[in-house]
């Protein structure tokens, strides 16, 4: 249960962040940066977070999922099930968010799904470093 709630909490905050950066980029905002600009964008990722949190909850619940998944599985160590949670996390994020928009291609790939592939690491990170996992059962001898 702790799991999800990781998740629930450091994905839509994280991924929101980067959504914002993302689509700043794409727009040319950042031609010109002063303080100023960067405080606006401050400005503006605080009173849209109510928004991340209700459009990223419930896919940060999904990939909390997968980690669940993936940490009943034994072979595969913690190092490993991050990377397969955030790859898993990169293709549904730039699959969702990449073809918006008039731009298409590489660059817009790569940072979409960096949008997912973040938020979902340091989750996973956070719930290997924090959380305490299920242990093996110990065969009957």
């Amino acid at each position: 249960m702790k799991r999800y709630l990781v998740f629930a909490l450091v994905g839509p905050f994280v991924g929101g962040f980067l959504l914002l950066l993302t689509t700043t980029y794409q727009s040319g905002y950042w031609a010109q940066t002063n303080l100023g600009e960067v405080g606006k964008l401050f400005a503006v990722f605080f009173k849209t977070l109510q928004y991340s949190y209700l459009f990223g909850f419930l896919p940060s619940l999904m990939i909390g999922a997968v980690d669940d998944i993936l940490i009943h599985v034994r072979r595969i160590g913690p190092v490993l099930r991050m990377l397969l949670v955030g790859l898993f996390a990169f293709v549904l994020a730039s699959l969702t968010y990449s073809s918006r928009g008039p731009d298409s291609g590489a660059v817009q790939f790569i940072l979409y799904g960096l949008v997912g592939f973040v938020p979902s690491v340091i989750s996973s990170w956070l719930v290997h470093r924090y959380v305490e996992e299920p242990q093996a059962a110990a065969a009957p001898t």
